[in-house]
Formats: structure tokens, sequence, C-alpha cells
């Protein structure tokens, strides 16, 4: 699993769940299938930009939002 993938899962979960939205809440709001935003928050999904800023514009925040996570990474 991809660890950015993953973190901007959690990330999108963690910011659904505040708002007390059922993934097929936001699934509807979004005019995504309830099956993509399941497969993003498992971190198994590439999200493409555009459903990003749907996402984003769904619960009602800056798509920028959605990209604050850490990510570690390795250095030699």
């Amino acid at each position: 699993m991809n660890v950015i993938l993953s973190r901007f899962g959690q990330r999108l979960k963690q910011i659904r769940t505040q708002q007390r939205l059922s993934q097929e809440q936001l699934a509807e709001i979004c005019e995504l299938d309830r099956t993509y935003i399941s497969g993003i928050e498992r971190g198994v999904r590439n999200v493409a930009l555009i459903n990003i800023v749907k996402l984003a514009n769904g619960l009602k925040v800056s798509a920028s939002s959605l990209l604050e996570f850490d990510v570690e990474t390795k250095h030699d």
C-alpha cells in the first residue's frame, strides 16, 4: 500500500467523520460512487485531482486541507 494514498485516505475519513457524514452521503454530495470513497479511505484508490476538488467542495474545505498530512521519507 502506498503511504501517500493511505495518509490521504485517513485524512479524508477524519474530516468526513468530524462532519458526521457517511461514505454514502459524501458520495452523493460529490457525485461519486460509495465504493470509490471506501477505496480512497482504505488507501487502495489513486485519486484524480478533479476528484480531490469534488471531495473538498463536498466537505466544504479547501483541497489543500485534504493534503495536510505527514509522510515520512527515508534519507540515505
